[in-house]
């Protein structure tokens, strides 16, 4: 038995995926709704940093819509430095390194494990080989600067489309198998 890992991130034309609440706007149609719910139905267990895990901690325990009624149960799995013991929120910190937890995690019985964010959790739990499949909703914008999920120094990786649909919003949703071709 091998669970699945998936990682879904929102991306400007340009690349950049940091802070896509200031560049996403209204572009955020039913297909997008259909696709966030048909993912999360399957996820029982979330990795998340610590800096998106301290952001969602604050804000979706006191809410009631279909994303709070997904976060609020789901086991999270947070990936810091910085914070030890117990956690709220049914939360544990990761011991060790994350993509041997997430190795030993989707071995054990459940659903889907999404890994949430924040960019470097993505891109560093991509680079070890542990996340199977990639999504990317790709909106029709351009920013002028923001982080994005790979810099110069990613080593050449090949992906394999899976899927992909335009949305009635304009965007484009891809999603990649991934595999390491060195």
């Amino acid at each position: 038995m091998s669970r699945k890992v998936t990682a879904h991130l929102f991306s400007t034309l340009n690349g950049v995926v940091e802070s896509p609440h200031l560049w996403q706007f209204d572009a955020f149609g039913p297909e997008e709704g259909q696709l966030m719910g048909e993912v999360i139905g399957t996820v029982t267990d979330v990795v998340i940093g610590r800096k998106l895990w301290q952001e969602w901690s604050e804000h979706w325990p006191g809410a009631d819509d279909p994303f709070a009624r997904f976060i609020n149960p789901v086991r999270k799995h947070v990936v810091t430095s910085t914070l030890s013991g117990d956690l709220t929120w049914n939360s544990a910190v990761v011991s060790g390194d994350p993509a041997d937890h997430v190795r030993a995690l989707r071995e054990q019985e459940g659903g889907s494990i999404s890994v949430t964010g924040g960019i470097d959790t993505v891109r560093s739990l991509f680079l070890a080989g542990v996340v199977d499949e990639l999504t990317l909703t790709t909106h029709p914008v351009v920013t002028g600067g923001g982080r994005r999920l790979f810099d110069d120094g990613v080593p050449t990786t090949r992906l394999s489309l899976v899927r992909t649909q335009q949305t009635s919003a304009g965007n484009a949703i891809s999603t990649y198998a991934c595999r390491s071709t060195g």
